[in-house]
C-alpha cells in the first residue's frame, strides 16, 4: 500500500527519506500493547497526517485469524492495511495462516511480507521456497557468518534483517556488527530492514521499557541507521558510516528539499531516495514517538 504524504511541512528529503518506513510492531516489548490496542494505534497512524511514514503492520502468524477479526471492527477502514508476519522454523502452520488470510480477508488485510530467522542456511532456502507473493526478510541469527548468509539470501532474491537492540543492554550490537551487515547488505544488492530499539530519531541515552524506573541505554536512532546506510551506497568507508551511527548531536542535523546534513556531510534528496529503494524501513512499537520527533527535527527544533 503506497500512503502519499498529507502534509507539505516536512522537507523533500525527509519524506524521500521516510516514506513508508516504519513498520509498526506494538504487539512486542517494550509497548507490548494487547492486539485490540495495537490494531487501535495502527488505525490511529493511518488516520493522523503523519501517515505517509507508516509501513507494515507487524504480528506473529500465528495470531493473523486473531488480528483478522481485531481489524475488522475498526471504523473506517477503506483500504487494505499492508502486514508483515513473523512465522518460527519451518512451521507449515505459519504458512497456512498467511494463505488463509489472503485468502479470506476480503480485501480488508493483505500479507505482502513475512520475517523469519532460520536456524541454518537450509532455512533460507525453505522460505524462499514457500514465500511466494511476499518479500521475505531473513534475519540472521548473531554470530553467523555473514558473508555466507547474505550471499545465500541474494542468490534466493530475499531480504535481510537486523535486529538492532532489545530491552536489555547485552541485546544492542557494537556498532561495527551492524555497518558491516550494512555493507554487506549494500554491496551484495539485497533489501534489507532493522528493527528493535528503533523509535527515537537519534542515538542517545534511553529506558530500555516505558517503565519509569527502567535503566538507560545507549540506543541507536533510526535516523542514525538510515543515513549510515545512505553514507555506504554513497561511496563513504565503513568508518564514516560507523561515525554516522553513533552520532548524537541532533543541533547539527539539517534537513532542507535538497539534502540532509549531519556533522559535515551532506546526503541529497536523490541519493536518500534510491537508500530507500534497498532498505525497506524500520521496526517500532511505537509510530508516534518516531513521527513527532522526525517533526521536531525537521522543524529544528530537536
Amino acid at each position: 500500500m503506497t500512503i502519499e504524504p498529507r502534509t507539505r511541512a516536512l522537507p523533500a528529503s525527509a519524506t524521500a527519506l521516510l516514506a513508508g518506513a516504519v513498520d509498526y510492531a506494538g504487539l512486542f516489548p517494550p509497548a507490548a500493547l494487547d492486539l485490540r490496542q495495537a490494531v487501535a494505534e495502527y488505525a490511529a497512524a493511518l488516520a493522523s497526517a503523519d501517515a505517509w511514514m507508516l509501513g507494515r503492520f507487524v504480528t506473529p502468524a500465528a495470531r493473523l485469524m486473531e488480528f483478522v477479526d481485531a481489524q475488522a471492527t475498526v471504523a473506517g477502514t477503506s483500504s487494505a492495511w499492508p502486514v508483515s508476519a513473523i512465522v518460527t522454523g519451518e512451521s507449515a502452520a505459519d504458512l497456512t495462516a498467511v494463505a488463509a488470510v489472503n485468502a479470506g480477508a476480503r480485501g480488508r488485510v493483505i500479507v505482502d511480507a513475512l520475517e523469519c530467522k532460520p536456524a541454518s542456511l537450509d532455512g533460507i532456502d525453505w522460505l524462499a521456497d514457500q514465500a511466494a507473493g511476499c518479500e521475505a526478510f531473513v534475519e540472521i541469527p548473531a554470530g553467523a557468518d555473514l558473508a555466507a548468509w547474505m550471499a545465500r539470501i541474494a542468490a534466493r532474491r530475499l531480504s535481510a534483517k537486523i535486529r538492532t537492540g532489545g530491552v536489555t543492554m547485552a541485546a544492542f550490537p557494537p556498532a561495527a556488527e551492524v555497518v558491516a551487515f550494512l555493507d554487506a547488505a549494500t554491496r551484495a544488492g539485497v533489501r534489507f530492514k532493522a528493527t528493535t530499539g528503533l523509535h527515537h530519531a537519534v542515538r542517545g541515552s534511553y529506558r530500555l521499557t516505558y517503565e519509569p524506573t527502567a535503566a538507560l541505554a545507549p540506543m541507536y536512532g533510526y535516523l542514525n541507521v538510515l543515513l549510515a546506510a545512505a553514507a555506504l551506497r554513497a561511496g563513504h568507508s565503513a568508518a564514516v558510516a560507523e561515525r554516522v551511527l553513533q552520532r548524537d548531536d541532533p543541533a547539527t542535523l539539517t534537513f532542507t528539499d535538497d539534502s540532509v546534513g549531519w556533522g559535515g556531510l551532506e546526503f541529497p534528496t536523490a541519493l536518500l531516495a534510491s537508500t530507500r529503494a534497498s532498505l525497506a524501513g524500520f521496526g517500532s512499537c511505537s509510530f508516534r514517538e518516531p513521527a513527532d520527533e522526525l517533526r521536531a527535527l525537521a522543524a529544528g527544533h530537536p
